[in-house]
């Protein structure tokens, strides 16, 4: 990886470019910039949800989820480098198996909502799929492994279902959309 920061306010970015860790310089509004900092808010996000009371279990999960994600930064931030490796993806398809097993199959779509720990991963799992969207399109500019792409998948996936384990803490449940179409259907003779 390059070399760490000494010195935050370094000036080096005041005409619109950022370092990569390859010693190039880029702009700040390119494709590659954009996906390290939607990672990176994602990162920030889960950090936040990692401060509202959440199984064990699940906050092992958050905990190497944020590991992951830090090493998806530092493969974005050097072109051609790899540091996010495949088995980060098992780990997420394993998690969401076990997760999804302990939840009611859905019958209706649910509202990002519920309690303050699930509606946060309602927003990490939003972030989640922005960050994907901008690994798309940063794959589609320049060579880029699948492994980010397929992990922020994954990762949205999951933060969906732990949303819903979140809201089933305490006996709570998943806030249902009420769509008039489906109420008006189901008043019909």
């Amino acid at each position: 990886m390059g070399n760490r920061l000494t010195q935050i306010a370094t000036r080096t970015g005041d005409a619109g470019t950022t370092g990569l860790g390859d010693n190039t310089r880029v702009s700040k509004d390119s494709l590659r910039v954009h996906a390290m900092g939607d990672v990176d808010e994602l990162n920030s996000h889960i950090g936040m949800l990692l401060c509202e009371d959440v199984p064990d279990g699940v906050r092992l999960v958050l905990v190497e989820i944020q590991h992951q994600l830090f090493n998806l930064g530092g493969e974005l931030s050097i072109p051609g480098f790899e540091l996010l490796k495949p088995e980060a993806v098992l780990a997420l398809d394993q998690a969401l198996a076990t997760y999804n097993e302990t939840l009611p199959r859905l019958q209706e779509f649910i509202l990002p909502a519920g309690n303050r720990a699930a509606s946060q991963a309602h927003v990490c799992r939003t972030v989640a799929r922005r960050a994907e969207r901008a690994v798309v399109a940063l794959g589609d500019a320049e060579d880029l492994k699948e492994t980010p792409r397929q992990y922020l998948n994954r990762l949205s996936d999951l933060m969906f279902v732990l949303a819903r384990v979140l809201n089933r803490m305490n006996g709570g449940d998943d806030v249902y959309w009420k769509s008039e179409r489906l109420a008006k259907s189901n008043d019909a003779p």
